[in-house]
C-alpha cells in the first residue's frame, strides 16, 4: 500500500477560471496567478494515483485568505470523497480570522467525511494576533481529535511561489500552546527536524509528525536517512503536493536514497495508515 498524504484539489471551475479567482483572493493568486502554476481536480489526482501506484490520497484544501473560497472548496473535497470513498481521505481548511463560523464550518465538514483540517497557512495572519486567532480553532481540533495539517517554510533558501514565514518558531509556537495536537507539518516542517538535537524541541515534538511535500525542490535526497534518524522513521510521510509534482518523482528519490526497506514502508504506508486508522497497511 502507498498513501500520499499531501495533494490538493480544486473544482473544474477554478482551473478553468484562475485569473478571477487569482483577483478575489490573496492567497490564491500568490501561487497561481502564474498560468503555469498547476491545478488539478479529483480526476485528475485519481488517473495519476492509478499510473503511479498510490492507493490512498489525502487530499487538503489551501490556506486561503477568504472564508468563502475555503467553503467552496471544501464542499468540492467532501463530493470527491464521497465520489471515491475507498481513494481519497479528505481535510477541509477555513480562515481563522472568521471565528466562530470557521469552526461551524469544520464541524459541517466532519459531518462530509472529513477527517482533518488542512492545509492551513498560520504565516497570513498577522503576527501579533497570530495565535489568538488560531487558539479556537487548534483547541476545537485538539478537542476533536483531529489531525491538523499546517504550511511551514524554511527561514533560509531560495525563495519561490507560497514559500511564506511559517518557519519552525512559528510551527513550535503552535505546538507549545497545544502540545496534545497531532499535527503534521508540511515540507519537512520548514526544517524544523534539524532543531530536534535540541532536548526541549524533541521533547515538544511528541505529537508532530513530518511530511515530505515539495522536497525535490528543496533538499537533497539525503534528508530521508537525516530526519528519520533525528526524529524518527515513524514521524515521517509521504506526500507528494501533487499536482504540484507527481508521486513517482518521490519513488526515484527514495530509491536513490538507498532507504532501508522497512523504512521506506513506514514512509510509504505504515506511518500514515496508523495516523488514519486505515487498515491493511502490508
Amino acid at each position: 500500500m502507498v498513501i500520499d498524504f499531501h495533494t490538493h484539489i480544486v473544482p473544474p471551475r477554478v482551473k478553468q477560471n484562475r485569473e478571477d479567482y487569482a483577483h478575489a483572493d490573496r492567497s490564491f493568486a500568490a501561487i497561481f496567478s502564474d498560468p503555469e502554476a498547476k491545478l488539478a481536480t479529483a480526476d485528475d489526482l485519481i488517473a495519476v494515483m492509478d499510473r503511479d501506484g498510490v492507493d490512498i490520497a489525502v487530499t487538503l484544501n489551501y490556506g486561503w485568505s477568504k472564508q468563502s473560497l475555503c467553503v467552496e472548496i471544501n464542499d468540492y473535497i467532501c463530493e470527491s470523497v464521497a465520489r471515491f470513498p475507498k481513494r481519497l481521505v479528505g481535510f477541509c481548511t477555513v480562515a481563522p480570522p472568521a471565528g466562530d463560523a470557521a469552526l461551524r464550518e469544520v464541524e459541517r465538514c466532519i459531518k462530509g467525511g472529513v477527517r482533518g483540517v488542512g492545509e492551513i497557512r498560520p504565516d497570513i495572519l498577522p503576527a501579533k494576533t497570530r495565535m489568538k486567532l488560531l487558539m479556537p480553532l487548534l483547541e476545537f481540533v485538539t478537542a476533536k481529535g483531529l489531525i491538523l495539517l499546517t504550511h511551514a517554510s524554511e527561514p533560509v533558501g531560495h525563495n519561490y511561489p507560497g514559500k511564506g514565514t511559517a518557519t519552525p518558531d512559528v510551527i513550535i509556537e503552535m505546538v507549545g500552546a497545544f502540545p496534545d495536537i497531532k499535527l503534521v507539518c508540511a515540507h519537512w516542517g520548514g526544517g524544523l527536524p534539524f532543531y530536534a538535537l535540541m532536548p526541549e524541541i524533541k521533547k515538544a515534538l511528541k505529537n508532530v509528525w513530518f511530511d515530505t511535500a515539495a522536497s525535490p525542490f528543496l533538499y537533497t535526497p539525503q534528508v530521508y536517512q537525516k530526519v528519520t534518524q533525528l526524529v524518527g522513521e515513524d514521524k515521517v510521510l509521504f506526500g507528494s503536493d501533487y499536482p504540484l509534482i507527481p508521486p513517482r518523482r518521490y519513488f526515484k528519490e527514495m530509491d536513490a536514497a538507498a532507504l532501508p526497506g522497512k523504512m521506506k514502508h513506514s514512509i510509504l504506508a505504515g506511518n500514515a495508515s496508523r495516523l488514519l486508522g486505515i487498515r491493511g497497511e502490508n
